[in-house]
């Protein structure tokens, strides 16, 4: 039967594939007892799963991510282990045969022993590894059930579509190594880090479709459409045919665009526009240099920190900034530092310090402030990158002109401790804050004074000014780009920077969504970051724009306070002929 669910749209794009269910299996396990003559075969029945999941593991290692934390291999290696272990593969055989019960109740049951010992451990670490057995029986009763933890390989590329109830931001990451043709989730905002993966990954994906997971079985038709955020489940198939017609028409407007990569980014009155692009890992490198981006404007550094337990060393991290320096081959990098907090926790970071409202605790330069060992690591090996290359340091989440002084002093102490060393550095490497909280928009001072250049971080400065968690479905109707208060908040900072000889960027989303690339454009902004995939469309709205004329168009639009006139006003910038 045909029916649609209604979502957010975060990813546009059309997906047509078949669903791939992506779920805690440990909830989902029945419990039925077996006649003696069969449980011999269940015995087999669980062993061929064990192996299953050693050869899925094995798989999982040789095709790695080169990108990806290096802990991957410890993490494949444990789980390799507890496979082997008695106490959760032995044990099980045992319950099997002395109660005569399924595989999945009797593994489910002695996972949930095991788990019982790990609570009673002191050491914080040590009691956190449960997570890990967990997982383990996680990928054993998928296999048991015929689901296995990754896609099967028949069903691996654009023809598949993963559901699931909520997924986070490393969960995403992990979609590079599928090459998935979309995914959809019940919870979720359009800005969440989960759905900025998405569109830097080019995939379609719709978020809050509310029931989505239950609705769905595995291997159902979908399509996704990422543009007017609609689901459509067991498609006739005339919709299924004007789908395919959509597609097709998206992909070749898409071949078009591809046609400006090498075209240079100027407006018609002859301004260089710089159009950078964001990466989350160092993998992402090859998606920059194929469309032929000025720079790297945004390297969200905490995706390093991201699955794996404990945080990365300092030659780790100065390995991974290092690569991506020397790829982009003379090209400005821009690393900025730890942003964790909120909708980004690694597993190694003290849970309790994110507080009762993550958004507004101790993330970002607060965590990183009030943790310097961790801190200077990280300053140290960006240091030692910036001797192979432009490279600038970005800090996120600056309000208040102590947390830049402390912050300059940390630096130079990490420049001191490497010339102890005697390993190099670009001394003048060139320190930028972000301006995504309204009180840094507001008094640009000392930014300005003591910092060489900003960039906004749209997406948190839209959170802050009107007071939406942007990870809430419950709120997300409300988070608005083109709030009154959100324009007049960025043309500000970029008119108050070009005044000071400060360069400004845009680096959230709205600097990749060409809606907005003309508004932006006659606020002043000379400088786009965005993800990758984003670039083309961008680069095909300068082309056309004329930033003299759009200065004048766009002063009168930012003295609108209706909400409904602003965006006929916007309508008009847009549709223009320059």
């Amino acid at each position: 039967m045909t029916f649609a669910l209604h979502g957010l749209a975060v990813s546009h794009g059309i997906a047509i594939g078949r669903a791939h269910l992506i779920s805690h299996a440990t909830l989902e396990v029945e419990h039925y007892l077996l006649p003696e003559r069969h449980v011999g075969e269940e015995l087999a029945r669980f062993d061929q799963a064990v192996a299953g999941v050693r050869t899925e593991l094995d798989a999982l290692m040789a095709h790695a991510d080169p990108g990806a934390p290096a802990e991957l291999t410890a993490f494949i290696d444990l789980y390799r282990m507890l496979l082997t272990d008695p106490l959760l593969t032995e044990a099980t055989r045992a319950l099997i045969r002395q109660q005569r019960c399924n595989a999945e109740w009797a593994l489910v049951q002695q996972m949930e022993q095991i788990v019982a010992q790990f609570e009673q451990i002191e050491d914080e670490y040590l009691r956190e590894r449960k997570a890990d057995v967990v997982q383990v029986v996680e990928r054993v009763l998928k296999m048991l059930m015929g689901r296995p933890g990754h896609p099967p390989a028949h069903a691996q590329g654009e023809h598949l579509i993963v559901v699931a109830h909520d997924l986070s931001p490393a969960d995403a990451i992990q979609f590079k190594q599928w090459k998935i043709g979309g995914f959809v989730t019940d919870l979720g905002g359009a800005t969440s880090h989960t759905a900025i993966v998405a569109r830097s990954l080019a995939i379609p994906a719709v978020v809050g479709l509310h029931h989505a997971r239950h609705l769905i079985y595995e291997d159902d038709m979908l399509i996704v459409d990422g543009a007017r955020g609609v689901l459509i489940v067991d498609p006739d198939a005339d919709v299924l045919e004007e789908y395919r017609r959509r597609k097709r028409a998206l992909e070749a407007a898409r071949a078009k665009l591809k046609r400006l990569k090498k075209a240079p980014a100027v407006t018609l009155d002859g301004v260089d526009i710089a159009l950078a692009a964001n990466i989350e890992l160092p993998g992402d490198v090859a998606q920059v240099q194929a469309v032929n981006a000025s720079g790297i404007g945004l390297f969200r550094t905490e995706f390093l920190f991201l699955n794996r337990d404990g945080m990365p060393g300092e030659e780790e991290q100065y390995a991974a900034y290092r690569g991506v320096v020397e790829a982009m081959a003379g090209n400005i990098v821009v690393i900025r530092t730890l942003d964790i907090g909120a909708d980004k926790s690694p597993r190694g970071v003290d849970i309790a310090r994110t507080g009762p409202n993550p958004a507004l605790g101790q993330r970002a330069i607060r965590y990183c402030l009030a943790e310097p060992r961790l801190f200077l690591t990280q300053l140290r090996a960006i240091l030692r990158a910036s001797a192979h290359g432009p490279v600038r340091l970005l800090v996120p989440m600056l309000a208040h002109a102590h947390e830049i002084a402390q912050t300059l002093a940390m630096i130079e102490q990490a420049k001191a401790q490497l010339r102890e060393r005697g390993q190099p550095f670009n001394a003048a490497l060139e320190i930028g804050g972000m301006i995504e909280i309204p009180a840094a928009a507001l008094a640009l001072g000392v930014f300005l004074e003591k910092l060489d250049f900003l960039s906004i971080g749209t997406n948190d400065l839209i959170q802050y000014t009107l007071a939406i968690d942007r990870a809430d479905e419950t709120v997300a109707h409300l988070y608005d780009p083109l709030h009154p208060a959100v324009l007049r908040l960025i043309a500000h900072t970029i008119q108050a920077g070009a005044r000071a000889g400060v360069p400004v960027a845009v680096c959230g989303e709205m600097a990749g969504d060409p809606q907005f690339t003309r508004l932006l454009l006659g606020m002043g902004l000379r400088i786009f970051s965005m993800h990758p995939a984003q670039i083309p469309e961008v680069k095909r709205e300068v082309l056309r724009s004329n930033r003299a004329g759009l200065r004048r168009k766009v002063a009168r639009l930012l003295a609108l306070d209706d909400p409904v006139a602003l965006r006929r006003r916007l309508a008009r910038l847009n549709a223009a002929a320059d």
